[in-house]
């Protein structure tokens, strides 16, 4: 299973499943994350968190934590 957090930088891939339950499935659903979505990973922090990608237009800084539960193809 390959993760947001595996992807490499400049690379733009599909949403396939997210992982997660209750409020933490929300925020991420809520931010624009849902299933079928290409996400394009723009810069990734030195230690490997944040992870900084751009989904529907927008930018947004992603936890490593977060980008662990969203499976990725």
């Amino acid at each position: 299973m390959k993760t947001l957090r595996d992807a490499k930088i400049g690379e733009t891939v599909a949403v396939k499943k997210l992982h997660g339950e209750g409020a933490v499935k929300r925020r991420l659903m809520d931010m624009g994350i849902t299933k079928g979505i290409d996400v394009y990973v723009r810069k990734v922090a030195p230690l490997g968190d944040p992870v900084e990608v751009t989904v529907r237009g927008y930018e947004l800084s992603i936890r490593k934590a977060d980008a662990e539960m969203i499976e990725v193809g």
